[in-house]
Order: structure tokens, then C-alpha cells, then sequence
């Protein structure tokens, strides 16, 4: 029963999560008519610094990884809210996109972009909790 309850917190901060993604997407669109995929960019970032606050948050409390398993609010927050609202599967499809329409630069520029933003965003949320 207490995995029930766990799964239900996830299932209601991804409905969140993928909420604010959705109303970011549509702000960003609407302000950005460049080919550059800058909403599902910036959510990505914006999530791994939040995962990383999370993370750091946690190791500070001496808590490890089976912490964010089974802590209510950790699966709130992170499972569900940071998971619903980041998304591989936009980024993978826009990288697609980029390189279906011919701008192979365009899609390695953000290819490397992602990757390298989303790691720092992780490493300042972790540096913003000590």
C-alpha cells in the first residue's frame, strides 16, 4: 500500500510537471520563431538544476540514492514534477526534426547545448545547497 501511495505522488507531480511544460512550450513558441527548439532547451535546463537542488539537498541530510525512491516529497518533486516536466523524448524528436530539414549544424549545436547546460544545471543546483 505504501508503494500505492509513492505511485500516486509521482503520477500527480508528473501531471504538473508536464502541465508546466506545456504552458512553457506555448509561451516560448509564441516568442521564439527561430528553428531552434528553445522551449523543450529551457525546461530541460531549468529541470536538471531544480534535480540538482534536489540531489543536493538530500546528500546534505546524509540521505542516499534509495532516498528519492521512497520519500513522499522527493517522489513528488523529483520523479513526478522534474520528470514530467523535463522531456528526452521532445529533445530526441526536434534533434530528428533539425536533421530531417538539413540543419545538421543547428542539431549538434543543440545536441551539445542540452547535454552540456542540462549537466551544469545539475552541478549549480547541487553547488546552491552547500
Amino acid at each position: 500500500m505504501a508503494y500505492f501511495k509513492l505511485i500516486l505522488l509521482a503520477g500527480a507531480g508528473g501531471f504538473i510537471g508536464s502541465a508546466l511544460r506545456y504552458s512553457v512550450t506555448l509561451i516560448m513558441n509564441g516568442r521564439f520563431t527561430y528553428g531552434f527548439p528553445f522551449a523543450t532547451l529551457t525546461v530541460n535546463v531549468l529541470g536538471s538544476f531544480i534535480i540538482g537542488v534536489l540531489i543536493g539537498i538530500s546528500i546534505n541530510k546524509g540521505a542516499g540514492h534509495d532516498f528519492f525512491l521512497t520519500n513522499p516529497w522527493k517522489v513528488f518533486l523529483a520523479t513526478g514534477i522534474c520528470g514530467g516536466f523535463t522531456t528526452f523524448s521532445a529533445f530526441s524528436v526536434e534533434t530528428f526534426r533539425l536533421f530531417d530539414h538539413g540543419e545538421s549544424t543547428l542539431a549538434l549545436i543543440y545536441i551539445a547545448t542540452s547535454v552540456i547546460l542540462g549537466l551544469v544545471g545539475v552541478f549549480a543546483g547541487v553547488l546552491v545547497t552547500r
